[in-house]
């Protein structure tokens, strides 16, 4: 059976196909007239015509032409004639390759003619035959008609679908391409989806194009921001590649340095400027960047290889401080090492990842110089002197108040200068080790 696609894909019967169903099945079928037309007609003396039927027999003509036998085959043909074409009739419909609407036209033209039919043949069979294919075609009629009814639900439910997600698109989306693709997609799908009745057509495509426009009206207007927005970062990178180049001959290496970095995060901040634009002017931007950070590149290069030539210098003035003994000669030693602290700081600097290093080597001999100082100084210093002969004097005078207690037979008092005379004593010790370690 052939076949057309519904709006959603789903296959229904074209206007003019029917079900496979067999008219026949419930009618008597008909005999050809022309194997025995006498059985179902006459033509008496005078030539008159007679066809016999249920309801008794009827007049359908004269014939002269001839003898009554072709005169009753000349008939019988033509009821013939009638019984193909209602077999034809059946056979199409049955098929499916019909259309039940011009079969239920023919069968019902073929039904009136019956009538007065001038043939001579089985007409009861063949009218119950005709009535079977009416009654086949307005059965599919039926069929075919609420198949349309289904197909057009399903039309305008598609359409229904699309329109929506239209209206969602021109209401939430920004995804201008992707929308505006689908957008397209949808009326390209929209063109494709028959059998909506006018009205409802003409509805639902309002409905659509009303989003369509929506929508066109929210991306442009974007779009115009958007170019709004571009032509006030043009200004702005503008202004940006006039400060730019205007400090690129600077050798103040540090704060022009930290600028460009300020001036590149204004950049990011200032946004695109036209496509046409943007390009031409980050290349200008950049060429004022990279003309400072060139002249600042060599003039470190050369700085850097005078700092490595510093750093050696220092390293040999180490090797001669290193050897610097204060135990031998302290006055000697301190001499010495004023003098390399001299030379160090005309020398001047060295690279940054070698101060470290340098100076710690440099400060632990000024240590060792300056702890032998220092222990020299403790040796001499009169006042742990003194607090260490102080110390003793206690002792002696708490060790005298025991003596004298015990020999008076007060044994309390004499415990109680004998721990407060080993209480000085520990720290007469302490004062003393210190004045020795010195």
């Amino acid at each position: 059976m052939a076949e057309q696609n519904s709006p959603h894909g789903t296959d229904v019967p074209a206007p003019h196909q029917v079900p496979h169903t067999h008219a026949g099945a419930h009618a008597p079928a008909v005999p050809a007239a022309e194997a025995h037309p006498s059985r179902w007609g006459r033509i008496d003396e005078d030539g008159t015509v007679y066809v016999r039927t249920s309801d008794g027999e009827r007049a359908i003509g004269v014939w002269q032409a001839g003898s009554a036998d072709e005169g009753l085959m000349h008939f019988a043909r033509k009821f013939d004639d009638l019984r193909t074409e209602v077999e034809l009739l059946e056979t199409r419909l049955n098929s499916g390759a019909g259309d039940p609407k011009q079969a239920l036209s023919s069968a019902t033209q073929l039904r009136e003619k019956l009538a007065d039919a001038a043939v001579i043949g089985d007409l009861d069979a063949l009218r119950a035959r005709v009535e079977e294919v009416i009654g086949h075609a307005e059965r599919a009629l039926a069929e075919v008609k609420q198949e349309r009814e289904k197909a057009r639900a399903a039309a305008i439910a598609r359409k229904e679908a699309l329109a929506e997600e239209a209206e969602q698109i021109a209401a939430t989306s920004t995804q201008w391409k992707a929308a505006g693709d689908r957008l397209r997609a949808i009326l390209d799908e929209w063109k494709t989806v028959k059998g909506v009745d006018r009205k409802t057509d003409d509805e639902l495509w309002k409905r659509f194009s009303k989003a369509r426009e929506s929508f066109n009206r929210r991306r442009g207007s974007h779009f115009a921001e958007l170019d709004k927005q571009r032509v006030a970062a043009k200004r702005r990178k503008e202004e940006l590649i006039a400060e730019a180049e205007s400090m690129s001959d600077s050798t103040d290496w540090g704060p022009t340095a930290a600028r460009y970095k300020e001036l590149m995060a204004e950049w990011k901040a200032a946004g695109r400027a036209p496509k046409d634009a943007d390009e031409a002017l980050w290349q200008r931007f950049r060429a004022a960047q990279d003309a400072f950070f060139a002249r600042r590149s060599a003039v470190f290069s050369e700085r850097d290889a005078e700092f490595a030539e510093n750093a050696t210098r220092k390293e040999e003035l180490l090797t001669e401080a290193e050897k610097i003994d204060p135990g031998a000669n302290l006055e000697a030693a301190k001499a010495q090492l004023r003098k390399i602290q001299e030379r160090w700081d005309e020398i001047g600097k060295v690279p940054r990842d070698r101060i470290r290093e340098l100076d710690g080597r440099l400060k632990a001999v000024q240590d060792r110089v300056r702890s032998a100082e220092d222990s020299k100084w403790r040796r001499t210093d009169p006042e742990a002197q003194a607090r260490a002969a102080q110390f003793r004097e206690r002792v002696e005078q708490f060790e005298a108040q025991a003596a004298k207690a015990r020999a008076a037979g007060d044994e309390r008092r004499a415990t109680q200068a004998e721990a407060q005379a080993a209480q000085w004593r520990e720290w007469m010790e302490t004062a003393e080790k210190a004045v020795a370690d010195r």
